[in-house]
C-alpha cells in the first residue's frame, strides 16, 4: 500500500467537489501525488532543491550531517568537474565557465559559445560540494549533459536565438546560464493568479512568503515532499509541445544513464549515495528514471569544438539579470540564510582556503538510519501557516540604518522617517495577511516614506535597501585559480605595487626616463587598453602613437573590476600579444575586411607587438584588399593611414618595406582606374572623391617612381565629367594641379559664377568643393579664401544674408576639418587691425601701374642679354604667366661698342693680367 493512498483519495474528493467534470483536474492531483510517491520509493535517495534557496541549504545541511554519503551525485554539466576543486581559491560568488571562441560542429553565427554555473554560499549545491571535496573518500560525480551538449541540444532554427539569458546579464555576459531547479510556472495565468492572490510583486516574494518561510524550519521528510510536490505541479502545468520539455527529459534520461554507469563500473552502495537535483528533475516521468530501469538511452559523441573552462567572477545582480529574477532577491536569500543559521545554530560546510574565514566544522557523527517513507504532505498541507512574531529589534534596525544610508546619499530623512518605515512596514505587513513584516515589506515602506522624489545620480531607495539587507555581493577568483595569462598579466604588472585585485580605481604614475624598468608595465598596460573594456585601463596621460612615445604616463586600473575580461582573454591564449596579434589576424582575414581595417591592424602591430615579419604579412593582406575593392568608401580612411605609416617608415628606416611600395602602387592604379566613375555616382560623396585626389596627387612622385605612368591620372581626368557643383570644383582643382586649367582661366570661371544669379543658391556647394580640393592641393587655400572674399565683397547684402547660413551648414558638414587651414590663410592674407584694412589692396587685384619718375636704364649688353634678346619666346611666355606687362628695353653697347662695358669692363681693361692668366689656363686645360 502507498503511503500517499488517504492523500489520493483527499484530493480526488476536492477534485470531485470543486469541479463539475473533475477528470482533467483529477487526473493532475492525483499525478501529482504518484510522482511524490515514486520518487521518494526510489532505491537512489533524490535530494530536490531550488537554486539559490536558503531552505534547500539549509535541509542540505542537515541531511548531510545525518547521511554523511559515500558519493554525490549532483546536477551539473560534468565536463565542469576539475573546476571545482579550484573554488577554494575563491571568494563567492563566482561562476563555473565553458568557453569556445572557435566551433565546429555548431553554426558560425553561433560564436562563441559560453556556458556559465553560478555558485553562491546560499545553495545546497555548494554545501555539497563543500562536504564532497573537505570529507576524505567521499567521491562527487556531476551527471547532467556536457558543455557541448548544451549546445548540441539547443534548435538550430535561425530564428530562435542561442542564448538562454537576458540580454543585459552582468558579469555573465550573454552567455547560456545553467540553473539547478528552476521553478516556475508554466502558465502566465497561474503566475498571475498566484501573485494577485498572494499580494506580492513578482515570483520571488511569492517563493519566499509561501514556501522558503515554511520550509526553512520543516523536518527532512516534510522538505522532500513539499519540493518534489512543488516540481510536479509545475511540470504538469506547462504546456504540451514546449521545447524545453523535450531538453529536460533528456536531460534527465543522461543523467540517469551516468549515475547507472557509475554505480555499475565502482559497485558503490545506493543506500550511501544522494542525488542532488532541481525538484523539476525530481518529478521525472521517464522510461530511464530509477535505478531499476533499463532502459537504453543513446548518449550522441561531442562534436570537435574545443572547450576551455575557468572561472569567472559574478554578482547577486548578474545572478538575477541571467534568470530573470526579482532585483535584490538573491541578496534577501543571503540575509534569510545567515539569519536562519543564527537562530537554528547550523554550521554550514566551506572549503577550506576560501578567503572568507569558515566556521569550524563539527566532529564527524555516525550516519542514521534511513527512515520508512510516512506521508508527510497531508499534516503539512492541513494545517494552517505559521505567523512568526514580530521581531521589533530587527525591524528598528533596518528602519533606523535604511534612515540613516539615505541620509548620507543625499536624501533629506530624520528620525520621523524612521518611524514611519516601521510603522508603515507593520502595517503592509498586516495588509497583506502577514504577521512578521519580510524584507519585501520593508523595501515597500522605506520607498513610500523615504523616496519623496527622485533626483538625477542619486541611488534611489530601494537600491539602499539591496545595500542594506547584504548587498550586491561580488565574487573574486583567486591567482591560482586564474588561467596563466591572467597570472601572467598580475606578474608583470607588479613593479607598479599596487593591489590589482581591488575593485576601486588605482591610479598609476610612471616616469619611464627615471625608470625604465616600468617601460614594459607601460607596453602591457597599452596591449591590455586595446584588448578590455574602456574603463578597466585608462590612460590619464601619455600616449602611444607612431613617431611618440611618452616619457611619463598616468593610468587609472579597474583590473579588479573586469576581471572576468582578463580571464576570458586567457581562452584565447597564454599572453595577451598572443591574444592581440590572433585578434588582428581574424579582423584582417574576416569576410566583411577592408583596407582601412588592415591599414589599422598595421598601425596597431607596430605600436604593439612591434614584430616585422607580422606587420608584412598584414601589409600585404592590405594590399589584397585594396585591389579587390569596388568602392571608394573608405578613401578618406585610407589615405590618413597610408600617410602616416609613410611618414613612420621614412621617419625610422633606409627605405619603405615592399608592402607600402605595392601598395602606393596598386592603389595609384585602382583609384585612376575609379575615378571617373565616382565623380558621376551619385552615391560618392565629395570627401572620398577629394581622398583619391589626395592619394593619387600626393603619391604621384613616389608612384611614377616605382614604374606607374603619369598618363593614367591625365586619362582618368580626361574622362571625369562631374555634374554636381562640388564634384565639378574637385575637377577644375585636379585639372589644375595637372597644368590643364592655368590659374587666371580658373579665376575667371569662378567669376563667371559670382557673376551668374542662377548659380547663387548653388555657390556653397562648389565653396565646399574647392575647400576638399585643399586635400590634394594645400596651395590652394589661398584662392578658397580669394574666391570667399569675393563673394562677400560682390554679392549684395539682399543675396548674401539668405546665402551665409547655407554656406556655414555646407562647409561643416563636408569639410569642417578643413576650415582651420582657411582660418589660418585667411589670417596671413587680411591685415590684423582696421586701421591697415582701410588701405588694404587684395594681392590677387590688379595693382595699379606706376607712374615712371624717370627713364628706363638701359640693359648692359653681354651674352646673357644677347641670348634672350635672341629667343625672346620663353622670356615672353614667363612674364605672361606671371601677369608682367612692358616690352624690351634697348641693349646699351658701351662707349666701345663691345660687351665689355660698365664698370666692370673698365676694371678688366686697367687690369689685364688676371684675364690673360685665366686665358692661358683654360686653352691649356
Amino acid at each position: 500500500m502507498s503511503p500517499f493512498g488517504a492523500l489520493r483519495e483527499q484530493l480526488l474528493d476536492a477534485a470531485a467537489a470543486f469541479a463539475g467534470e473533475p477528470d482533467t483536474l483529477a487526473g493532475i492531483l492525483s499525478g501529482l501525488v504518484d510522482d511524490v510517491d515514486r520518487a521518494l520509493s526510489e532505491q537512489l535517495e533524490i535530494f530536490p532543491v531550488c537554486h539559490h534557496s536558503p531552505a534547500s541549504a539549509l535541509a542540505m545541511v542537515r541531511r548531510l550531517r545525518e547521511k554523511q554519503p559515500k558519493v554525490i551525485y549532483l546536477e551539473l554539466c560534468e565536463d565542469l568537474r576539475p573546476l571545482l576543486d579550484e573554488l577554494r581559491n575563491c571568494r563567492l560568488p563566482v561562476a563555473l565557465q565553458a568557453f569556445a571562441s572557435d566551433v565546429d560542429g555548431f553554426p558560425a553565427s553561433w560564436e562563441p559559445l559560453s556556458v556559465v554555473a553560478p555558485i553562491t554560499e546560499v545553495s545546497a549545491e555548494y554545501q555539497a560540494i563543500s562536504y564532497a571535496l573537505n570529507t576524505p573518500d567521499v567521491e562527487l560525480v556531476l551527471v547532467d549533459r556536457s558543455t557541448d551538449h548544451v549546445f548540441q541540444w539547443l534548435p538550430r532554427d535561425p530564428a530562435e536565438p542561442k542564448q538562454g539569458g537576458e540580454d543585459d546579464a552582468g558579469l555573465h555576459g550573454d552567455a547560456v546560464g545553467v540553473e539547478i531547479g528552476d521553478l516556475r510556472p508554466g502558465f502566465a495565468e497561474l503566475e498571475e493568479h498566484l501573485l494577485h492572490h498572494g499580494k506580492v510583486r513578482h515570483w520571488s516574494e511569492w517563493w519566499d512568503q509561501y514556501v522558503e518561510q515554511p520550509l526553512t524550519g520543516a523536518d527532512y521528510e516534510s522538505y522532500r515532499q513539499v519540493m518534489v510536490l512543488i516540481g510536479s505541479l509545475f511540470r504538469r502545468l506547462r504546456p504540451e509541445g514546449d521545447r524545453r520539455t523535450d531538453r529536460d527529459e533528456d536531460r534527465e534520461r543522461y543523467m540517469w544513464t551516468r549515475m547507472r554507469e557509475h554505480l555499475a563500473a565502482t559497485g558503490a552502495d545506493p543506500a550511501e549515495c544522494l542525488y542532488v537535483c532541481g525538484a523539476f528533475h525530481a518529478a521525472s516521468r521517464v522510461e530511464q528514471f530509477g535505478l531499476a530501469s533499463d532502459a537504453p538511452f543513446e548518449i550522441t559523441p561531442r562534436t570537435a569544438t574545443q572547450w576551455l573552462y575557468g572561472l569567472i567572477p559574478s554578482s547577486h545582480s548578474a545572478i538575477e539579470a541571467q534568470f530573470g529574477l526579482a532585483s535584490g532577491s538573491v541578496s534577501i536569500a543571503a540575509a534569510t540564510w545567515e539569519k536562519a543559521l543564527q537562530r537554528d545554530g547550523v554550521k554550514p560546510y566551506q572549503l577550506a582556503g576560501q578567503k572568507k574565514p569558515g566556521k569550524k566544522p563539527r566532529k564527524p557523527v555516525a550516519p542514521a538510519p534511513p527512515e520508512p517513507v510516512t506521508d508527510r504532505l497531508s499534516g503539512f498541507l492541513g494545517k494552517p501557516p505559521v505567523l512568526d512574531g514580530l521581531d521589533e529589534a530587527e525591524l528598528l534596525g533596518w528602519s533606523v540604518d535604511i534612515v540613516r544610508l539615505a541620509r548620507r546619499n543625499g536624501y533629506q530623512s530624520s528620525t520621523a522617517d524612521a518611524i514611519a518605515v516601521f510603522e508603515t512596514s507593520i502595517l503592509l505587513a498586516g495588509l497583506r495577511g502577514r504577521g512578521r513584516p519580510t524584507p519585501y515589506d520593508f523595501q515597500d515602506a522605506a520607498v513610500t516614506c523615504i523616496e519623496k522624489d527622485t533626483v538625477p545620480g542619486r541611488r534611489d531607495v530601494r537600491r539602499l535597501c539591496e545595500i542594506l539587507l547584504g548587498g550586491d555581493r561580488i565574487g573574486q577568483v583567486g591567482y591560482h585559480a586564474m588561467p596563466p595569462l591572467a597570472q601572467d598579466v598580475f606578474d608583470r604588472l607588479q613593479p607598479l605595487g599596487l593591489d590589482l585585485s581591488k575593485r576601486t580605481v588605482q591610479r598609476a604614475l610612471m616616469d619611464l626616463k627615471a625608470d625604465p624598468h616600468l617601460v614594459p608595465c607601460s607596453d602591457l598596460l597599452w596591449i591590455l587598453r586595446h584588448l578590455l573594456p574602456d574603463d578597466a585601463v585608462r590612460p590619464i596621460m601619455g600616449a602611444r602613437r607612431l613617431g611618440e612615445r611618452a616619457i611619463q604616463e598616468s593610468w587609472d586600473l579597474t583590473i579588479g573590476k573586469h576581471q572576468r575580461s582578463i580571464i576570458e582573454l586567457g581562452y584565447e591564449g597564454i599572453t595577451v600579444e598572443q591574444v592581440l596579434e590572433q585578434r588582428l589576424r581574424r579582423k584582417v582575414w574576416d569576410p566583411k575586411a577592408t583596407a582601412a581595417v588592415a591599414l589599422e591592424a598595421v598601425e596597431d602591430s607596430i605600436l604593439y607587438l612591434r614584430s616585422r615579419r607580422f606587420t608584412d604579412e598584414l601589409g600585404a593582406r592590405a594590399v589584397e584588399l585594396l585591389a579587390a575593392e569596388r568602392s571608394v568608401d573608405d578613401a578618406p580612411e585610407v589615405l590618413r593611414r597610408i600617410r602616416r605609416l609613410l611618414a613612420h617608415y621614412r621617419a625610422t628606416e633606409p627605405e619603405l618595406p615592399a608592402w607600402c611600395e605595392a601598395f602606393v602602387t596598386a592603389g595609384f592604379a585602382h583609384y585612376c582606374t575609379l575615378l571617373p566613375t565616382a565623380f558621376v555616382d551619385e552615391y560618392t560623396g565629395v570627401r572620398q572623391v577629394s581622398a583619391m585626389l589626395g592619394f593619387l596627387f600626393t603619391m604621384e612622385s613616389l608612384a611614377l617612381a616605382l614604374g606607374c605612368e603619369r598618363a593614367q591620372l591625365e586619362i582618368a581626368v580626361r574622362q571625369s565629367h562631374p555634374e554636381a557643383p562640388a564634384k565639378v570644383a574637385l575637377l577644375w582643382s585636379a585639372q589644375y594641379l595637372l597644368g590643364t586649367l592655368p590659374l587666371a582661366e580658373l579665376r575667371a570661371r569662378c567669376d563667371e559664377l559670382l557673376a551668374n544669379p542662377l548659380v547663387i543658391p548653388a555657390f556653397p556647394e562648389y565653396m565646399s568643393g574647392f575647400a576638399q580640393a585643399m586635400e590634394p592641393a594645400p596651395a590652394l587655400a589661398s584662392f578658397v579664401v580669394e574666391l570667399m572674399s569675393k563673394a562677400f565683397g560682390r554679392l549684395p547684402d539682399s543675396v548674401l544674408l539668405p546665402w551665409l547660413p547655407g554656406l556655414i551648414t555646407t562647409l561643416r558638414e563636408q569639410a569642417g576639418e578643413l576650415v582651420p587651414i582657411l582660418v589660418r590663410e585667411a589670417g596671413r592674407t587680411f591685415p590684423g587691425n582696421l586701421t591697415a584694412l582701410d588701405q588694404w589692396t587684395p594681392p590677387w587685384s590688379a595693382k595699379p601701374a606706376k607712374k615712371a619718375t624717370s627713364a628706363a636704364a638701359p640693359a648692359p649688353a653681354g651674352p646673357v642679354t644677347d641670348l634672350l634678346a635672341g629667343h625672346p619666346g620663353t622670356t615672353d611666355a614667363v612674364a605672361a604667366l606671371l601677369g608682367c606687362e612692358g616690352g624690351w628695353q634697348q641693349v646699351d653697347a658701351g662707349p666701345s661698342g663691345g660687351s665689355s662695358s660698365g664698370e666692370a669692363g673698365a676694371l678688366l681693361a686697367r687690369h689685364p693680367e688676371t684675364a690673360d692668366a685665366v686665358a692661358a689656363v683654360l686653352v691649356s686645360v
